[in-house]
């Protein structure tokens, strides 16, 4: 490591299989304070954007353009400001001046007999499932949930949570112990089959590029986002079955398209396939398998495709087939102890940092696998978790502070919020800027988000 490189970009960027002679172009601009937490959440973020411009970058060098002497990638300068802002997007939003709500009343910290636990009751069939397990009323009362999770022991309350469907995780201690992300790698990246396709000169990293977008809440979506903002052709695709938050899809529906298919259809199931067959990447956020019988299984895809999947609990492993959100993940690895507040009640992260980390770094290995296929024709699979993310974020804590080797850009002044206006059907949004810092990147999206699930399932642009 030289005395330019950063440790978690490096650490971030080797998992990727970058080039490590490539990170002398990467430099921050620092801003202290933003992101304040007990664990290095600024440096973890800073990290993840890094890559991303510095994958961002590479593509576009690989595809003939956006290079500095000797045709090496344009350098890379990320703001900490504007990473900042980027990692908190959902709280920034407004949507023609209101404010959105992140979380339900039935969602948060409940202590129990022995502990404590955490729900996530954002949508409706998730609070439906959480209380018919607790055998409550549904139109129980947040005091009502408070007194039954009282009388009950943590792992019960998760245990029959899990059981069904719902969603509520006992919250583990601090100590390295026992947490279920233990092992769990960043990335998983596997060869897939060759194929004869090149990208042609472009202005962007992504220009031409289809990407299929079968994910939701938070790190599926902000991936896809980034992608968007680098040129791709990003369409996402959801059930008419299961209806998502329009505010949540405000936040990261920029640049891309929405459409509804619904694949227990015969005919919506051909329509899928034929996207499918003509994509470039294919991204889904869904438990392991479950997506399987569509045929989605990373086995039946064609070769050419870069396809990258994104699971909460990581890929193997008694966890592995549960639900999960961020909120659950900190509280299942100890980082809600970790955060706990003086009077002991768990605390979180300063972000949905496990989201939005995990976005970037999905959107930078895909980019990472599209330079790969424009070099050698092979296309890859990756596969992320929040766990794994979440169990780097901890590894981080436990060495040496990166910011002794860190290189040092020009310092900001001012560590406002970087935000934009951008007009929507949605009403005036008023947004969190694009964090993604290589020479000559794109300062905004093309488009604002369009309704959800309101456009034709095709693509945009030529074969």
């Amino acid at each position: 490591m030289t005395d330019r490189e950063d440790a978690p970009t490096a650490h971030a960027w080797s998992a990727l299989g970058g080039a490590p002679e490539l990170l002398t172009g990467v430099t921050y601009q620092r801003v202290p304070g933003v992101l304040p937490s007990r664990l290095p959440v600024r440096e973890f973020a800073r990290a993840t954007v890094g890559v991303c411009s510095l994958a961002a970058a590479e593509l576009l060098a690989a595809r003939g353009g956006g290079t500095r002497g000797g045709g090496a990638p344009a350098a890379v300068t990320v703001d900490e400001a504007a990473v900042a802002s980027a990692f908190v997007s959902e709280r920034h939003l407004r949507i023609d001046g209101r404010e959105l709500t992140s979380f339900a009343p039935l969602s948060g910290f409940w202590p129990t007999a022995d502990g404590w636990v955490r729900t996530h009751a954002n949508y409706p069939h998730h609070r439906e499932r959480l209380l018919a397990a607790l055998g409550m009323k549904p139109e129980a009362t947040p005091e009502q949930l408070a007194a039954e999770l009282a009388g009950r022991r943590a792992q019960e309350v998760q245990e029959t949570a899990y059981a069904a469907g719902a969603l509520a995780v006992a919250v583990r201690p601090a100590a390295r112990t026992h947490r279920p992300t233990e092992g769990i790698p960043l990335v998983e990246r596997t060869p897939r089959g060759t194929c004869d396709r090149r990208l042609a000169p472009a202005a962007l990293p992504a220009a031409g590029v289809r990407v299929l977008d079968l994910t939701r809440v938070i790190a599926g979506p902000v991936a896809t986002r980034t992608l968007a903002l680098l040129g791709a052709d990003v369409l996402r695709v959801d059930s008419p079955r299961l209806p998502e938050s329009e505010d949540a899809h405000a936040d990261t529906g920029f640049g891309k398209r929405s459409a509804l298919l619904d694949l227990a259809a015969p005919g919506d199931q051909e329509v899928l396939r034929e996207l499918i067959a003509t994509a470039d990447v294919v991204v889904t956020g869904y438990r392991p398998g479950a997506l399987d019988r569509f045929g989605l299984a990373p086995a039946e895809l064609p070769p050419h495709l870069v396809v990258a999947q994104l699971c909460a609990w990581g890929w193997h492993g008694p966890w592995s087939a549960r639900r999960g959100f961020d909120s659950l993940v900190q509280a299942g690895c100890g980082i809600a102890m970790i955060e706990a507040g003086q009077d002991g009640r768990p605390g979180a992260l300063p972000a949905q940092a496990l989201d939005h980390g995990t976005g970037y770094l999905l959107a930078a290995g895909v980019l990472r696998a599209l330079t790969e296929r424009q070099r050698t024709g092979a296309g890859t699979l990756l596969r992320y978790s929040l766990a794994g993310t979440a169990q780097w974020l901890l590894d981080l804590a436990e060495s040496a502070s990166p910011e002794a080797t860190g290189p040092a850009g020009p310092a900001v002044g001012a560590a406002g919020p970087r935000l934009a206006e951008t007009p929507s059907p949605y009403g005036l949004l008023r947004h969190a800027r694009p964090p993604i810092g290589y020479t000559g990147a794109p300062a905004s999206w093309q488009s604002g988000p369009t309704r959800w699930g309101t456009d034709y399932p095709a693509w945009i642009t030529g074969s």
